[in-house]
């Protein structure tokens, strides 16, 4: 990932309402949640949810299937993935006492 990926998915994120819904679909797993499931969760109206949704997906950290008249919604997990290594890339200068933790919990999360 280079540096404006980064601030595209970064940006993204910094909004508390598409936070949110990033990380209830990161807790849902693969499976992902149907839309009008997360508007409820969140409650996010309609045009609100849409419009996060569009952004996170523009930044590769959602994708969507249809099922029937549902559109399913999960957490893009490998652009996570490739944003937390290009988060952790040079972590700490290499004191494995700051980064080890966070590479333990970067590898059990997915």
């Amino acid at each position: 990932m280079d540096s404006s990926s980064a601030v595209v998915a970064l940006s993204a994120l910094a909004h508390p309402g598409r936070l949110e819904v990033f990380r209830m679909l990161v807790r849902a797993g693969p499976e992902g949640v149907a839309a009008g499931d997360i508007a409820r969760a969140t409650g996010s109206l309609a045009n609100t949810l849409s419009t996060n949704l569009n952004v996170l997906a523009g930044a590769g950290l959602v994708v969507s299937r249809r099922d029937g008249r549902s559109i399913i919604y999960a957490a893009g997990y490998e652009r996570m993935r490739e944003l937390l290594a290009f988060l952790m890339e040079d972590c700490c200068g290499g004191n494995a006492q700051i980064c080890a933790p966070l590479a333990a919990i970067a590898a059990t999360c997915c």
